[in-house]
């Protein structure tokens, strides 16, 4: 895919709540004071001490998966990649004037190469949309939390761009998973990263119809479960796996993939011209169409509530039309 955009894969809301971030007030100076905080040498340093660095004679096999995956992206640079010994499975894309990627150990042993090409792919495209800047705000920011908080008025724009840092992060991860499913171009590998995830492994004990029926279930929780939902994803930096896995078929479902891998996609030479307002319009859209095709319980009842208004609405101007009559 020659010279394609980080917009081919970003979720729309992704890009809307970058556009909120910039727009929170004083974020910019926090950033450059965020920024002046952490030496980002020093924990490439902590990497390089203490984990692997992947390369042609260490970890051939995710150098080579790297190799390629940036090839199919057609990143025009490829980051540093460590290995850290840690048994939870999990993956980190980290820096913010040049990112590496992080892996766990436990991620490297749980997958099988096909899988880990969609890891690895998922964090690259982190890299290449710039998520690892304000992932890397974020990680810094609830580290100093506790003190900023404690300062006098300053609690609530802490907490405030806290929250739409975490909104931002769960959006950049469905964003990433386009990544790697773009560059792995097969569905069912993905489906199966997040299957063996939730699971810890245990593939062999799952079922594919089974596990989106969960999703499917989760979609239409009630009111009560609705509000739960809110509480429980506000301090995520990920969603779900099991949302995650939805998510990610829903965009296949909708043709936008097949319709990349045809070659209609945006153009990094083309950026420039991409403006904010459009980002912001697109996030809109998102977030309604999300809203219409919702069988939350919370929609329901809105849409619901509206109905009833509407009919009372009618039922009272008939009502004085007649009176007037």
């Amino acid at each position: 895919m020659t010279d394609i955009s980080s917009r081919a894969w970003e979720h729309p809301a992704d890009q809307g709540a970058l556009v909120a971030l910039r727009k929170l007030k004083g974020f910019d100076t926090l950033l450059k004071t965020m920024s002046g905080l952490f030496n980002e040498r020093t924990v490439r340093l902590v990497f390089l001490g203490s984990a692997i660095r992947v390369d042609d004679r260490q970890f051939t096999r995710l150098h080579r998966i790297l190799g390629e995956v940036g090839r199919t992206l057609d990143a025009p640079e490829l980051p540093e990649l460590y290995v850290v010994a840690n048994p939870v499975p999990s993956a980190l894309t980290i820096g913010m004037n040049k990112p590496f990627i992080v892996l766990n150990s436990g991620l490297v042993d749980l997958l099988d190469e096909d899988e880990l090409r969609f890891v690895v792919a998922h964090e690259l495209g982190h890299a290449m949309s710039g998520h690892a800047v304000y992932q890397t705000l974020l990680q810094r920011l609830l580290q100093f939390s506790g003190v900023l908080t404690a300062i006098p008025l300053s609690g609530l724009g802490v907490r405030a761009i806290v929250a739409a840092l975490y909104e931002w992060s769960r959006k950049s991860e469905l964003s990433a998973d386009r990544a790697g499913l773009l560059a792995t171009q097969d569905p069912a590998t993905a489906f199966r990263v997040h299957m063996k995830l939730a699971s810890g492994g245990h593939l062999d004990d799952l079922d594919a119809t089974s596990f989106f029926a969960q999703g499917q279930e989760y979609d239409e929780a009630d009111l009560r479960d609705s509000v739960l939902k809110m509480l429980l994803v506000e301090n995520r930096s990920h969603p779900f796996l099991v949302v995650r896995a939805t998510e990610l078929r829903r965009w296949v479902d909708s043709g936008e993939y097949t319709r990349i891998l045809a070659g209609d996609y945006p153009r990094r030479q083309d950026d420039d011209q991409a403006t904010v307002s459009d980002a912001a319009k697109a996030a809109a859209k998102s977030y309604s169409e999300s809203f219409k095709q919702s069988q939350d319980a919370v929609g329901k009842m809105v849409h619901d509530v509206a109905g009833v208004l509407g009919s009372m609405k009618l039922w009272l101007d008939e009502t004085l039309r007649r009176g007037e009559d």
